[in-house]
């Protein structure tokens, strides 16, 4: 069927988000979710308030001008919307039974069993969507799975909100980027691709668009991110499922209009592939990518070019002449041409005007997702009229003026230092050095036991931080609560066994955050939450001028618990790249920069804890993999200068204070030379929900230093028993060698309770030392 005989011809509209945030402005989903968990709220309950966030966000935006039809994106979750795609398939696993219900759908109770797991059964693999800190769960394909529409959510929420006056644009990830986005099933044959069954999914997305059409929707958004990426399909074969995908799709008897949306980075390659099919609109991201030529924007003929211009993955205000002139460029070489963001405004809070707290100079320079669409509507006022956005054009460009000379964006003292450092500054002693010193230093036993920092942070916790900011918790009082947990944990980990120990880290609101909170160049908002997966949430900062360090940070803390053990007590860092990842970064220097500027203030931290007499010091980098650029021409320049910004932090240690490292929820194997560059002494890796995939990546590799893959999911609420922590260990004993391996989660544990956390170290502890008399019974014979 062509693109001319849909049935709905309403033109795309000129101003539109790519996405909003889901979890509602004080956070109402996660309350929700949560407490439907907990058993607090039923089903319909749950439904009620889903509903409310979902018209409440409808309504919002068209407040903000976005008030034709098909303008508002349907982009609500209750958990995440690559599950979303899976349940509207029906692909579930073959190991998780039977989730989907009699009357053939995936209920909530189905769909949160995969993102949660059970008792016997671990949840979908958790991974990084793209270079975003958001996580996705990972579906599973092979031969077996049977795909079924199961899910009726995407039609319901568009009907609920046409019901109430709003015509939504539904969304789904595309059928290509689902595949390309999964792995293979346990048991597939080997070199199954899930790419593959594209020809058995294409049906039931075919179902969907006619029943969104039968609904009433006039377009739908298709997200196809994974053309933005460097696959190791070739892309040959991802080209030739671009065109099958399409042709399939744009000739369903009765459809929407179809947008594909390709956010995150440049299109490439696959834009001539796209603008060669019936699709209708195409949106490219222009903001990080590039204003594709003339030539290869000739080939959309009718279609709609959304431009997403505005960024949605940052909070900086918008240089809106210089999107006016791509705007300009784009028009001249496309003929329709309407105005978007670069990717779904889910990365960033809601509204900066809530930051009271914030000077209104800082203010200025922001645009959260309320301001991204007025900047949008803006731009979109720009076609059609120049003159009639010419003042918001020179107030941006003054506001952009103003910010480059503000006091702290550049500080004299703080650049002299940077640009003073030498090689010398970035190494570290031999390996072997450092192992004989460390040996002599801590004296610890085969497959050493440790934590990766935080405990559970309990509401009492938060409940003293909480008043303790208001005033109605002094300081000392605040400092004694603080240290009778850092107490308990202390004697729990002696209870327990453990090797190396932890504080638990109850000071912390989070571990960007409260370095934020203790460095110059930082702001925190009050009212910032993004999703970073299902209902987990977090504040990123504000980094937004030069970094330095006035004061110690955590040594105070640190000192305080070690003086309650003899056992080695970890000094907790969290590393440049890290921080740089889970705070909106400046935008006005290369992050190479501002990560050594980050590095030096860690670096005297460091020196600062050994002084107090901590020998074993963790320097988290989980987000090392996150950043990693989308185009693999651009791999190397990034993994230098973030690996020397961890080198750089660390390089200043003693031989005998063993350094550590911690990263998670990453596809290592891509990385693993920048992983052992690093030069941590040990380095912690999540591998419990992937089931110790990384021991191979390491195995092959033939890293050499200590390494503790990670044997307990703390992502789930289950608690793994002794025998599947101890199956974990004996698989990774088979990969790496024994002397180097450690025995750890996979992950802090603040977000877990006591009683889980409990039973899953008990179990940890108990595993270990079945595995250990294992070892020594083997060294015998």
């Amino acid at each position: 069927m062509s693109e001319n005989n849909t049935p709905n011809r309403t033109p795309f509209p000129a101003a539109s988000l790519l996405g909003y945030p889901r979890i509602g402005r004080r956070r109402e989903l996660k309350k929700a979710v949560e407490a439907f968990w907990a058993g607090k709220i039923d089903a319909a309950a749950l439904d009620a308030a889903a509903k409310d966030i979902q018209l409440t966000i409808a309504n919002r935006l068209q407040e903000l001008g976005l008030t034709e039809p098909a303008a508002v994106p349907g982009t609500f979750s209750y958990y995440d919307q690559v599950l979303d795609t899976t349940a509207h398939l029906g692909a579930v696993p073959a190991r998780f039974g039977k989730l989907i219900n009699a009357e053939g759908q995936l209920d909530l109770d189905g769909y949160f069993t995969l993102a949660r797991g059970t008792k016997d059964q671990q949840p979908l693999e958790m991974t990084k969507w793209f270079d975003t800190n958001y996580h996705y769960l990972v579906p599973e394909i092979g031969p077996e799975t049977e795909f079924t529409p199961a899910s009726t959510a995407k039609v319901d929420e568009f009907a609920f909100a046409l019901a109430n006056g709003i015509e939504t644009r539904p969304y789904i990830v595309g059928p290509v980027t689902y595949l390309l986005l999964s792995k293979a099933s346990d048991g597939a044959p080997a070199g199954f691709a899930p790419l593959s069954r594209l020809e058995d999914i294409l049906p039931v997305y075919v179902q969907l668009l006619e029943k969104l059409a039968a609904a009433g929707a006039s377009w739908v958004q298709l997200d196809e991110p994974a053309l933005v990426v460097d696959q190791d399909t070739p892309a040959g074969e991802i080209e030739a499922a671009v065109a099958r995908a399409y042709e399939v799709l744009t000739s369903a008897a009765n459809r929407p209009q179809i947008l594909v949306s390709t956010p995150y980075g440049s299109l490439d390659g696959q834009l001539g592939t796209l603008a060669a099919t019936n699709i209708d609109a195409l949106h490219i991201d222009v903001f990080k990518g590039i204003v594709p030529s003339a030539a290869a924007l000739a080939g959309l003929g009718s279609k709609t070019l959304v431009a997403g211009v505005v960024d949605g993955h940052n909070i900086w205000r918008n240089d809106l002449a210089a999107s006016a002139a791509k705007l300009d460029a784009l028009k001249a070489a496309a003929g329709k041409v309407a105005v978007s963001t670069s990717t779904s405004t889910q990365h960033v809070p809601h509204d900066v005007a809530e930051e009271t707290q914030l000077s209104e100079q800082l203010r200025s320079w922001l645009a959260f997702s309320d301001q991204k669409a007025v900047e949008v509507k803006t731009l979109a006022s720009y076609l059609a009229d120049p003159a009639s956005a010419r003042a918001a054009i020179d107030e941006a460009t003054a506001v952009i003026a103003s910010r480059a000379t503000a006091e702290g964006v550049r500080r004299p003292d703080v650049r002299a230092r940077t640009e003073a450092l030498t090689a010398a500054d970035f190494t570290r002693s031999a390996y072997e050095v450092r192992e004989a010193a460390q040996e002599e230093a801590l004296h610890l036993p085969p497959l050493p036991t440790t934590t990766i920092g935080s405990f559970p942070q309990t509401s009492e916790i938060r409940s003293a931080r909480a008043r303790n900011n208001k005033g109605d918790l002094t300081d000392g009082q605040y400092e004694k609560l603080m240290k009778d947990e850092i107490r308990r944990v202390v004697e729990l980990q002696e209870e327990l066994g453990y090797d190396v120990l932890v504080h638990g880290e109850p000071e912390r609101n989070d571990m960007v955050q409260y370095f934020a909170e203790n460095l110059e160049g930082f702001d925190v908002t009050v009212h910032g939450w993004v999703q970073s997966y299902g209902s987990r949430c977090t504040r990123p900062s504000i980094l937004w001028g030069d970094v330095t360090r006035s004061a110690p940070i955590t040594v105070e803390w640190a000192k305080y618990a070690q003086s309650l053990t003899s056992k080695p007590m970890k000094g907790m860092l969290t590393g440049p790249v890290t921080i740089l990842a889970w705070s909106f970064v400046r935008d006005d220097q290369p992050l190479a920069e501002t990560a050594n500027q980050v590095g030096l203030a860690l670096r005297d931290e460091i020196a600062d804890l050994e002084a107090a007499g901590i020998k074993v010091i963790q320097v988290d980098e989980p987000a090392l993999r996150e950043l990693l650029p989308l185009r693999k021409a651009d791999h190397a320049d990034y993994l230098k200068w973030s690996v020397d910004s961890f080198r750089l932090a660390t390089a200043g240690a003693a031989d005998a204070t063993q350094i550590h490292t911690h990263l998670c929820y990453s596809e290592f194997g891509v990385i693993i030379d920048a992983i052992d560059g690093l030069d941590a002494d040990v380095t912690s890796i999540e591998a419990a929900r992937s089931r110790m995939e990384v021991v191979h990546d390491l195995e092959s590799h033939g890293f050499g230093r200590g390494v503790g893959p990670g044997v307990y999911d703390i992502h789930s609420p289950r608690v793994p028993g002794e025998a599947e922590v101890t199956e974990l260990l004996a698989t990774a004993v088979k990969h790496v060698p024994s002397r180097q391996l450690w025995v750890n989660p996979d992950c802090g544990l603040k977000t877990r309770g006591y009683a889980e956390t409990e039973d899953s170290l008990r179990n940890l502890v108990k595993a270990t030392q079945a595995v250990r008399a294992g070892l020594l019974e083997a060294a015998k014979q």
